[in-house]
């Protein structure tokens, strides 16, 4: 028997806002002159049966939502919560879907757009997509089975003519499935990128110290994350702005949050231990258990070559992370130049020095400022020899071995040392000042 409805490729679903969507298969042969007797035969026989279910579509409507409550239960819940918001949505698309089949040129486009409404709509909400897909195609059956019933009870000699058009029905309703669908995975992307962009604005404020302390339980039901948990933030430099990705790999299962700005990535890292199992228990005794867990943290991060790396001391609260930034910031400014990572809990005199840059420049020149009248070489090979001693714990021994020289040699570049600066090394006042001026010259390049 010849098709009534030539089958055709349809256009890729599309907003009908932006760029409408194909007509529905059967406005075509609807709306042309029929090819023959039979295809307007058929093209009636589908006219009748369709304006009889829009004569009854209140019933057609509770029968929808009565299956829809039966066969899927993502749908009873929202019928349970909206009853009468749902049967008006039902109500809607069957009356512009039917009338698509009787008046295509006047419903096509409505029918459209009312799909990608309920798309949209239901994303919104929450409801699963194959719930929603579910319930078109349970539509789509239940309005080809009244076109069914009302051809057979009218006249069933017309059945082997309703029965040509079956597929393009079929199409039809695979139509608006794909438009309810690309409507969803729209909507879908457009809240998720309203949702990260909260989350980002958020962790910003928390950063910046200006979120209000109102919004700390919004932000932490928000962003999954206790707001008196206990927290850490890493601060890498470097490369931050030529990355595509983390600069910073984290060990696994760690819980973090990033944020990246122009001229760092920050990481909150939520430590796992210190919670308090009592209300009336402190969060942590002593300090090992927290430097322990943030040595391990720091010994477990991956880290480019050349890529400085700051991780701050430990904090209490969401409300603290503006704290936080700025200890790990003191921490990436105490990273030495080439790279690597500081635990700043492990560089406090460093960290003292960094902390005010204009002090820690002026230590350096009063304690080694009569170094600087030596020549260039003469005078980086008696800093040198200094910072091995100090490293080797005050041996001349195992700093001449470091150093590839005798221990003598040691000595005699110590006391020339002691005798250019007038700094004695055996006195205690003298070394902690040595100290602190080696490093405000090897961090701030005095």
């Amino acid at each position: 028997m010849p098709h009534v409805i030539r089958s055709r490729v349809r256009a890729p679903h599309t907003s009908p806002v932006t760029s409408p969507v194909a007509s529905p298969v059967l406005s075509s042969a609807a709306s042309r002159p029929a090819r023959s007797p039979a295809d307007a035969e058929a093209v009636a026989v589908l006219h009748r049966a369709a304006q009889a279910l829009m004569d009854d579509l209140a019933g057609l409507t509770h029968r929808l939502v009565a299956a829809l409550r039966e066969k899927e239960p993502a749908y009873r819940a929202a019928i349970e919560a909206d009853p009468a918001g749902i049967w008006q949505e039902a109500n809607r698309s069957l009356r512009l879907s039917v009338g698509s089949l009787i008046r295509p040129r006047e419903s096509r486009e409505a029918a459209c757009r009312m799909s990608w409404r309920i798309g949209e709509h239901r994303a919104e909400q929450g409801l699963p997509l194959d719930a929603l897909l579910h319930a078109f195609r349970l539509g789509g059956a239940m309005v080809w089975q009244g076109l069914v019933d009302e051809t057979t009870r009218r006249r069933p000699e017309d059945i082997r003519l309703l029965v040509h058009v079956a597929a393009d029905v079929w199409s039809f309703v695979d139509e608006h499935c794909g438009l309810v669908a690309d409507a969803y995975r729209a909507t879908e992307r457009r809240l998720a990128w309203r949702r990260e962009n909260r989350q980002r604005l958020t962790v910003a404020a928390l950063l910046d110290g200006t979120a209000r302390i109102a919004d700390i339980p919004g932000a932490a039901t928000m962003l999954e994350l206790p707001e008196e948990g206990r927290y850490v933030v890493v601060a890498a430099a470097a490369a931050v702005a030529a990355a595509t990705g983390p600069v910073v790999g984290l060990p696994p299962g760690t819980r973090a949050l990033r944020h990246r700005s122009p001229d760092a990535e920050h990481v909150v890292v939520l430590l796992a231990g210190g919670a308090p199992e009592r209300a009336d228990e402190p969060p942590y005794e002593g300090t090992c258990r927290a430097d322990g867990e943030l040595a391990a943290l720091a010994a477990g991060l991956t880290v480019p070559p050349g890529v400085r790396v700051g991780i701050g001391s430990a904090v209490t609260g969401l409300a603290a992370l503006g704290e936080a930034r700025g200890l790990a910031g003191t921490a990436l400014r105490a990273c030495p130049r080439d790279g690597g990572v500081v635990l700043l809990d492990e560089h406090l005199p460093a960290a003292l020095v960094v902390s005010s840059s204009r002090l820690g420049a002026a230590l350096a020149g009063r304690v080694l400022g009569p170094l600087d009248r030596l020549d260039p070489a003469d005078r980086d090979l008696l800093v040198e020899t200094l910072r091995t001693w100090l490293e080797a714990d005050g041996s001349a021994q195992r700093a001449g071995t470091r150093l590839y020289c005798h221990r003598n040699t040691v000595l005699n570049r110590l006391r020339r040392f002691e005798q250019l600066t007038g700094r004695s090394l055996a006195r205690p006042s003298d070394v902690v000042e040595i100290s602190l001026a080696l490093a405000a010259r090897r961090l701030l390049d005095s």
